[in-house]
């Protein structure tokens, strides 16, 4: 069999892992990332019929039976992820009976996913219904994205129109905008489910005082999209408490959505 650690899913998973860390969005154990591997073939890697152990889910993932994700540890921290990738990753297969899974490699030291592993798969569910081909649900901590929540009402609208008018470039790259909830628990089913919810609007999901959710086709695409939220909330941030001369019009939003051809939140706009 090929060697599992050479290959594209599990290198792409490591380097942004590491990058992530090194940004400084996954401080110690925080966020996670799961990747629906559909697009490959596991069997040149694993013995899919061999399941190191049953983990239980604590939620019905049915839509997604027989699916496998590689997903992040619990309590694992993203800067051992590249150096250590058989305790801190873990690839599983979601069992016939919707509520468990299965674990085809990695946690080799008795670990588990991450506890919000729920939330992701939720959020899978709902993506997958809007675009087919979505991979990838990342979640973080971006620093200056954080602190945005804490200056700025938390209303999707005026969060996202804030950060569309701090680079030209942020219209073009989430023209569906940004959705927010609430400071809610983490690790329970219910900000799944109120993440999963949004997830059907919105690329990208804030949660209020904690952290931000970004979906996609790809790795780079969702490190991207989380990326260009993080510059835009750093300009906010380094701005909001001077007078501003300058600032890109609606019109001017308008102006670039429909020059690059992309669908945005016309609502978002007063023009």
């Amino acid at each position: 069999m090929k060697n599992i650690l050479e290959s594209r899913f599990m290198v792409e998973m490591m380097k942004t892992a590491s990058n992530m860390y090194r940004l400084g969005w996954d401080e110690r154990n925080g966020g996670n990332i799961s990747y629906l591997l559909a697009d490959y073939d596991l069997s040149l890697y694993l013995d899919l019929s061999k399941v190191e152990r049953v983990i239980p889910l604590g939620f019905d993932a049915s839509p997604l039976k027989g699916q496998c994700f590689l997903v992040t540890g619990s309590g694992k921290y993203f800067k051992n992820v590249e150096t250590d990738p058989e305790n801190n990753l873990g690839i599983v297969r979601i069992g016939e009976d919707g509520v468990s899974a299965e674990l085809l490699w990695g946690f080799k030291d008795g670990g588990r996913m991450t506890s919000e592993f729920p939330a992701h798969l939720m959020s899978h569910m709902a993506r997958l219904e809007k675009d087919e081909e979505n991979r990838i649900v990342m979640h973080c901590h971006p620093t200056y994205t954080l602190a945005m929540n804490y200056v700025h009402p938390l209303d999707e609208k005026e969060f996202t129109h804030s950060l569309w008018q701090m680079c030209t470039e942020c219209i073009v790259v989430f023209p569906d905008g940004v959705g927010v909830l609430p400071w809610m628990l983490c690790g329970t089913n219910e900000i799944g489910e109120a993440t999963a919810e949004k997830m059907k609007t919105f690329r990208l999901v804030i949660w209020g005082m904690h952290g931000i959710y970004g979906a996609g086709k790809t790795m780079d695409e969702t490190f991207g999209l989380i990326e260009t939220v993080e510059k835009a909330a750093e300009i906010y941030m380094l701005t909001s408490s001077l007078p501003r001369i300058n600032t890109i019009s609606d019109d001017q939003l308008k102006e670039l959505a429909e020059y690059f051809g992309v669908k945005y939140r016309k609502d978002f706009l007063s023009c």
